[in-house]
């Protein structure tokens, strides 16, 4: 359709459900019938409120976002930012702007959503006081919050318990004032309420209930609270979260029929009074209801949505079920939890603070609603059932639980209709979670939850998605296992209980016992990891050293170009001056370049493998140790300067931070650790974003765990408080060895809490009862591994055999760069790999293409049955010879090294588990890094392999090809070896040099990088230095 013949709809609003609308009217309108013209009056297109608290944490509107401004862009939407719609003239059909644009409509759709209703008391307006609504409010909060100490928030509910968070997470002290006698009156009953009472009151956080204030006193500033009883609260900050309004000034100004007590009156079709002018969200009335939620709203956005395009759908109510976590406490409500003429069962347990009351219909057969507080893990089938109105399964006791047994509650997927809702935030259900099944060629969770929303909501939903998920993998004959991989039919934690009760030392033990093949780049480094937990032997034992990752093989992080960092252990961020001129030092020697780490740790990036050694030997003499920064170990514990120096700090937050890294340094697991130590609530460590977090208290200390930064943040659990150091070790103690003993690999901590069953609640049994029984032997372990440390590095500086290994090629003393430097800012930094549009040299041997009979020159076993070197070959090759690349000694065990022939580099791999030898070119064609013989080789079913150490990709020895289907391939060479020398069959260095000399193939600089003739600054160029330390 032209744009001449299309409809103008306009969107007044670009809030969540506002967004919500326009996304619907994309997907729908296939016929690209209407022109969608929205306006945003805020200074930022539309973004995540629910989310809003965690925007204290990493303080990133970006993160919030909904969607790119391209977005709308890309599909036609004309968006207003910053431009409030402030007249519907309904006669001529035009909405205009507080900028002044004009637009004509055929269809108007108001989401102008709510504001924050601020009671009538007198000095509300004083500065200090604040509304919590917005990103922009959330800035303003976080400024004046710099130079408050007491925060009080008006209101109890929803909201107020929100902001209540966010004040508590700046660090103030935090007082909740609610007019009601409980908190969240409108979710939560009396007894739950009181339970929630106490678990926030457990926080520090006060809670002032049947308080109505009066007066708002301060000079020019808050100063204090004076109450309609005549008691007073001095502050000097106060968030107004007292309830909301529906924004309906715009449709009163137009003439639309509204409510008494405000929101645009609807009907079941979402129309107002006007046919062409339609309402959703807070602001629509539907039937003397008003809904704000955000599930509600996306529901009447969908309705609307499709009946624009030619759909005849009604609202007829929503369900107003929802799971929150409110300041680190589980609250959840569902169905019709508050009716008459029902009969409850009840239970609560005030030592857990766990708060549960399920309604029943008077017969005992149908589940009607209910409130759980403190533990809401069976939210989600608590919920179908309800919906179902279905009969019980069981009793209304067993449903409750009694027996210890939840067993009881549905879990049968396969027998949802499909027509079952799932996700109620977004309205998916069980069919079309199906449906995005079985249309996707590699179905995962992560595509299922993008293409649908199912779980992007509050997250009630997911342990319903993935059993849904598994249940159609199931039924599509795809088995869905935790196996570490295809050598081993196990878990991670299964192996671990295996190799602990076995007392297993070694990989090649539990690969014979309990695995098969020649092992793999997974599980390789995941038993070296487990074997580590458990026994902590040193990872440059001959019989661990090719196990792992390049990372941990030469205890440093592998950068571009093969280069590596740095990073020696600060514990606790504290440094001396001498200290701080060794680094200046060493790094001014080798031309390294310098950073400062989030973790208060100074980096320092571009050493070459060869140099390591001399790097920490140095190092070690100046009274460094490893930092661990390669392993996934524990990495830091990031500290404030607490009492030492701050005016704030009510604990030595630096000495207790030295304690702690000094007791768990090196320690391997899962994945990377970090801990954060803070001095006082104000938390300027940031404890609540690190694995292992520690807030000052005046008693003691806060324990917070799994909490997590990064591209997925998650604010941290309260574990226990007020503990002295010497519990908060022991509770730590237990808490790593159970996430050790029973997380998956690679799954951090934040992850591993979140698929627990039971999650803080159960943990908090764990590690704080033992409930299991097993916290002296988790005790005992951690002390075996404290006991038991030593610092990899001083074990290969002193030990010569050790240090051969960090050698660049082991036939020649020759040095090789493998990457251009250019200078930067004062410093050096590798030249920047080639884009996707870049083209790196083809690599042809003797006029062959890749993939030709040269690439698949077959493997040679080793040939020890005689004395005489191989022969010169006389058949299809007459140009290859044989060449002594080294002894046997000079290869490592199942692993790799590197040799020079001419000025090209080939990794020969001592394949000693199979009785095999294999080499090919060193140099991975995925990004031209000279690195292949540092990775780890293993199987792939029959075939033996090498997974490049940069990026992972797996190549096969035999023939150079790629195993995950890229376009790449290796040039693969036979091996012999006799006696005790090794052979390798290679054409002339001249042809060689030719197609894969490194001077060819190594990363340079661009014109782009090395030049700015705007600016007229000049970059100069230069190679690694060649030194040998």
């Amino acid at each position: 359709m032209t744009e001449t013949h299309k409809k103008n709809l306009v969107v007044i609003g670009n809030g969540m459900v506002g967004h919500r609308f326009v996304e619907k009217m994309i997907e729908f309108d296939q016929h690209k019938q209407h022109r969608i013209i929205t306006f945003c009056e805020e200074p930022r297109a539309a973004y995540d409120r629910v989310g809003l608290t965690s925007f204290f944490a990493h303080r990133d509107a970006e993160r919030l976002m909904l969607a790119r401004i391209d977005w709308y862009q890309e599909h036609g939407v004309e968006l207003h930012i910053g431009d409030r719609a402030n007249c519907i003239d309904r006669e001529s059909k035009q909405v205009t702007s507080e900028k002044g644009t004009a637009a004509s409509y055929d269809t108007v759709v108001l989401a102008t959503g709510s504001y924050p209703f601020i009671p009538e008391v007198e000095g509300i307006h004083k500065r200090g006081v604040f509304v919590y609504r917005t990103i922009a409010d959330l800035e303003k909060i976080i400024e004046y919050g710099k130079s408050a100490r007491r925060c009080a928030v008006i209101g109890g509910g929803l909201l107020g318990l929100e902001a209540a968070k966010a004040a508590f997470d700046l660090g103030l002290e935090t007082h909740v004032v609610e007019f009601a006698s409980r908190l969240m009156p409108r979710q939560v009953d009396e007894a739950g309420s009181r339970i929630l009472m106490q678990k926030i009151q457990a926080l520090g956080v006060q809670i002032h209930l049947n308080k109505s204030t009066q007066e708002v006193r301060g000079h020019q500033s808050v100063e204090e609270m004076v109450f309609t009883d005549g008691e007073t609260l001095p502050v000097d900050m106060i968030i107004v979260s007292a309830g909301i309004r529906p924004r309906d000034e715009l449709a009163t100004d137009c003439g639309l029929r509204v409510g008494r007590r405000g929101g645009v009156a609807v009907n079941n079709h979402l129309q107002t009074s006007d046919e062409q002018i339609y309402a959703i969200g807070e602001v629509a009335l539907h039937e003397g209801m008003l809904y704000g939620l955000v599930a509600p709203g996306y529901e009447m956005a969908e309705i609307v949505a499709a009946n624009l395009c030619g759909a005849r759908q009604i609202f007829t109510g929503t369900d107003l079920s929802t799971r929150l976590k409110l300041l680190g406490v589980d609250v959840a409500s569902f169905g019709d939890y508050d009716a008459e003429g029902t009969q409850p069962l009840v239970f609560e347990d005030p030592f857990a603070g766990i708060y549960k009351k399920l309604l029943f219909d008077r017969a005992g057969t149908r589940l009607l609603g209910g409130v759980l507080v403190g533990d809401a893990s069976d939210y989600s089938p608590l919920v179908l059932l309800a919906k179902s109105g279905g009969p019980l399964p069981c009793s209304p006791a067993e449903l409750m639980g009694a027996g210890n047994s939840m067993s009881a509650i549905p879990g049968d997927v396969a027998a949802m209709s499909d027509e079952t809702q799932i996700c109620s935030c977004n309205n998916v259900t069980k069919g079309a979670l199906c449906t995005a099944i079985a249309s996707q060629t590699a179905p995962s969770l992560d595509t299922i939850k993008s293409c649908t929303r199912a779980g992007t909501g509050c997250g009630g939903c997911w342990p319903l998605v993935t059993q849904i998920f598994q249940s159609e993998m199931a039924k599509s004959g795809i088995e869905m296992t935790n196996h570490l991989c295809e050598h081993f039919a196990y878990s991670r934690a299964e192996l671990f209980e295996i190799i602990r009760i076995k007392e297993i030392k070694d990989f090649a033990e539990i690969l014979r016992s309990h695995g098969c093949g020649a092992g793999c780049e997974v599980c390789k480094p995941a038993v070296s990891s487990i074997l580590a937990s458990l026994w902590n032997e040193n990872l440059a034992a001959e019989q661990h050293h090719t196990l792992q990752d390049t990372n941990d093989r030469f205890f440093a992080n592998i950068q571009r170009g093969g280069l590596y960092s740095v990073i020696p252990r600060v514990p606790g961020g504290e440094i001396t001056p001498s200290k701080l001129v060794t680094l200046g030092q060493l790094a001014t020697k080798y031309g390294l370049y310098t950073k400062i780490t989030g973790g208060q740790r100074i980096d320092l990036f571009g050493a070459q493998l060869h140099q390591l050694p001399a790097i920490w030997e140095e190092l070690i003499a100046a009274g460094f140790e490893s930092g661990h920064a390669y392993g996934k170990s524990v990495r830091t514990v990031k500290s404030c300067v607490g009492s030492t120096w701050c005016r704030y700090g009510v604990q030595d937050s630096v000495g207790f931070a030295i304690q702690v890294e000094q007791r768990y340094r090196g320690i391997r697991a899962p994945h990377k650790i970090k801990f954060a130590v803070s001095g006082c609530v104000r938390e300027c460590a940031e404890a609540q974003s690190k694995d292992v977090g520690l807030i000052a208290t005046d008693s003691g200390y806060n324990l917070y765990v799994c909490g997590n930064g990064g591209a997925k943040p998650r604010h941290a659990d309260l574990l226990a408080t007020d503990l002295d150091e010497s519990t908060a070790l022991r509770y730590i103690d237990r808490f790593l060895m159970y996430y050790i003993y029973t997380a998956d690999k690679l799954t951090r901590t934040a992850t591993w809490l979140e698929s627990l069953n039971g999650g803080i609640t159960y943990l908090k049994e764990v590690i704080l009862n033992d409930k299991l029984g097993i916290c002296y032997d988790l005790e005992q372990r951690m002390q075996h591994l404290v006991d038991t440390y030593t610092c990899e590095w001083q074990e290969v500086v002193n030990d010569p055999e050790k240090r051969r290994r960090f050698r660049q090629f082991v036939n020649t003393d020759e040095i090789e760069p493998a990457i251009e430097f250019i200078d930067e800012r004062g410093q050096s930094r590798p030249a920047n790999w080639p884009t996707d549009n870049d083209t790196l040299i083809p690599l042809n041997l003797s006029g062959m293409t890749p993939g030709g009979d040269h690439d698949r020159l077959p493997a040679r076993p080793a040939n020890t049955g005689t004395d005489a070197p191989p022969q010169k070959n006389t058949d299809s090759r007459p140009n290859e010879k044989w060449i002594k690349v080294g002894r046997v000694t000079d290869f490592p065990m199942d692993g790799g090294a590197a040799i020079k022939y001419g000025k090209v580099q080939i990794a020969v791999f001592r394949f000693a588990s199979r009785g095999e030898w294999y080499a090919c070119q060193n140099m991975c064609p995925h990004k031209n890094a000279f690195v292949l013989s540092r990775g780890i080789i293993g199987s792939a079913g029959e075939t033996p392999k090498v997974a490049c150490p940069l990026h992972k990709t797996p190549f096969s020895l035999e023939t150079g090809a790629c195993l995950s289907g890229d376009n790449f391939t290796l040039k693969v060479f036979p091996v012999q070896v006799v006696a005790e020398d090794v052979f390798v069959e290679l054409p002339s260095q001249q042809q060689l040099d030719a197609l894969l000399a490194t001077d060819l193939h190594r990363i340079g600089s661009t014109e782009a990088e090395t030049s700015c003739d705007s600016c007229g600054a000049h970059n100069s160029v230069r190679f690694a230095e060649a030194s040998t330390g």
